[in-house]
């Protein structure tokens, strides 16, 4: 790595850094905005955040959310111009000799998906050779921490090689997360997109343990240990702790779709309602175009700025036990969780 390259690659880590700061200050305005008991109090607020990155301090001040929203854009724009210098200086090294990869991303993603996949996408990073990555999702989504690993990912992947996500099938809930990471995303016209929310899932089989005779006897070093467990109720304030994590992962995920979409966090709103839509009638809002694979491949050879490619498969994530055995927060479309509770 050059003097150029490494003083590209500090000044997007300095503006990461920005970024970051300025997204917890947003978290915390937008939490802030949806509690009853802070009604009237964020607008009069001045808040500000110190991050610190190889010795350089950067303190981000806001006054309202409209301010701070404009400057996260400017940093987003900033990112883009720097992404797009580091790949004309990657292209134009292998113009050549160009390959795209296609790494496909099947079924519910939990640990073991990102587990085979994470490895891929780094190796995919350091290889000169590949010049583009398509993402060939069909998946109904997953478990939060795997899905944000993979999305983290795909957006550091997108720095030095253009990433396109496509799907034919189902891009839904986590999926769609991950596919944000990209630059575009495209879809069967007919394919299931969207599904942005979260859900969580709580046995509560204490009736059912009490007719079938079954005791259970607990000890525990806290009130909270077996928070969520089936062999009881949650207790109202339980249920207000687990509601909390919920809106924090759901503006985590509304967060990643507007930064992806260039869509502001009202716009993102709107289709953050859990359900799916035909690709072909969210066009220039989740998706970019509709078309196959082959049209996905041409779209990422235009970015390329390439006529001509050399198309490698890597080989698929491995077959999983995928469970929704104990209670968790998922980022996965409801419709397909059904299947895989325990019976």
């Amino acid at each position: 790595m050059n003097e150029r390259e490494k003083e590209i690659w500090k000044y997007i880590a300095l503006i990461l850094a920005l970024m970051l700061a300025t997204s917890i200050i947003a978290t915390t305005l937008l939490y802030l905005q949806n509690s009853e008991l802070q009604k009237g109090y964020i607008f009069n607020k001045t808040t500000s955040a110190k991050v610190e990155v190889r010795n350089q301090t950067v303190i981000v001040s806001t006054g309202n959310i409209t301010a701070l929203q404009a400057k996260i854009d400017e940093l987003q724009q900033e990112i883009e111009y720097l992404k797009e210098q580091l790949r004309e200086k990657q292209i134009s090294k292998n113009v050549t000799n160009a390959t795209i990869a296609i790494v496909p991303i099947f079924g519910p993603i939990d640990e073991y998906t990102a587990l085979d996949l994470i490895p891929k996408l780094r190796a995919i990073a350091k290889n000169n050779s590949i010049e583009g990555v398509l993402l060939w999702i069909d998946s109904p989504g997953g478990y939060v921490g795997p899905v944000r690993e993979l999305y983290r990912e795909v957006k550091k992947l997108s720095y030095t090689k253009p990433v396109v996500a496509y799907t034919g099938g189902t891009m839904a809930s986590g999926a769609y997360f991950i596919a944000c990471g990209a630059d575009k995303i495209i879809a069967d016209p007919l394919a299931d997109v969207g599904s942005i929310g979260v859900i969580y899932v709580h046995y509560d089989l204490e009736q059912n343990y009490e007719r079938n005779g079954i005791k259970v006897e607990v000890f525990k070093t806290g009130p909270y240990k077996d928070m969520g467990a089936e062999w009881r109720s949650l207790t109202d304030e339980e249920k207000k702790i687990i509601s909390n994590m919920i809106d924090a992962y759901f503006t985590d995920f509304l967060n990643a779709v507007s930064a992806g979409r260039n869509m502001t966090i009202n716009e993102t709103k709107k289709f953050a309602t859990g359900r799916t839509w035909f690709a072909l009638n969210v066009t220039g809002t989740l998706i970019d175009e509709t078309g196959n694979i082959d049209y996905s491949i041409k779209v990422l050879k235009k970015m390329m700025n390439t006529s001509s490619v050399k198309v490698i498969i890597y080989k698929g994530n491995i077959p999983v036990n995928f469970g929704v055995y104990q209670s968790m927060a998922l980022y996965m479309d409801p419709r397909y969780i059904s299947m895989y509770i325990k019976r």
